[in-house]
């Protein structure tokens, strides 16, 4: 009985294993270039898109570390530095 035990899981684990072993077909080259480019261009969209969410996500954890009153001084002086943007902006034009 041990032995029958023994063999039964030795053989689920060659069969676990084997279909790991196989490489992957032509199926996932490209045929032409075109294709190619378009997949690179796919993957930057991806790896892009995925930076931008982490960097998000960073982001939104830095602010909800930070206190009420450093919140309201940051939120002020972005308001302040818009509305003498908008003044220098206005006055150039101006002359």
């Amino acid at each position: 009985m041990k032995f029958k035990t023994i063999y039964i899981l030795l053989l689920l684990c060659v069969l676990a294993i084997a279909p790991s072993c196989g490489s992957k077909g032509p199926g996932a080259t490209p045929a032409t270039v075109e294709e190619a480019e378009k997949q690179l261009a796919k993957q930057e969209k991806e790896r892009a898109k995925a930076a931008k969410k982490e960097q998000k996500a960073a982001y939104k954890r830095y602010w909800s570390m930070q206190s009420k009153e450093a919140k309201k001084s940051i939120k002020q002086s972005k308001k302040r530095q818009k509305r003498i943007a908008k003044h220098r902006k206005k006055s150039g034009q101006g002359h």
